[in-house]
């Protein structure tokens, strides 16, 4: 398993600060980096092994992941989690119940991008269980 160091190396875009300003709203530690904040929000979050956001919505705007590394996951309310790895693409509608993280034994980066719209907003939900999680492979 790598260390916080190792994957500082491995990843494109460095892996930033502790993610405090939503530790809230995350089972285990990520870290934010923001790339840009002009015009469209795109920032790279990193995930340590079994570290996932909580369920939430984007209203109106929805969001965009690119990932970038590790093996994570990205499920929708009322369907089956979908493995992530490098290269892969979601386009996350808006007013779609969510969450994604890393898998329990892989760190998991991805450049989140917020798709502008007026008014948007993130509504932050229940957190996934780890019963849930812990039906993944």
């Amino acid at each position: 398993m790598s260390n916080s160091k190792d994957i500082v190396k491995e990843y494109i875009f460095p892996v930033g600060e502790k993610n405090e300003a939503f530790a809230r709203y995350f089972t285990g530690q990520s870290y934010l980096k923001m790339l840009t904040t002009e015009g469209v929000g795109v920032a790279n979050v990193t995930f340590e092994p079994g570290c996932r956001n909580f369920w939430h919505i984007h209203h109106k705007g929805g969001q965009i992941l690119l990932v970038t590394g590790g093996r994570g996951y990205y499920q929708e309310w009322g369907k089956e989690a979908m493995e992530l790895h490098p290269g892969d693409v979601v386009n996350i509608p808006a007013e779609v119940k969510h969450w994604h993280g890393a898998a329990h034994d892989s760190w998991f980066s991805h450049i989140a991008i917020e798709v502008p719209s007026e008014g948007g907003s993130n509504e932050w939900l229940e957190e996934v269980s780890d019963q849930e999680y812990g039906r993944l492979k």
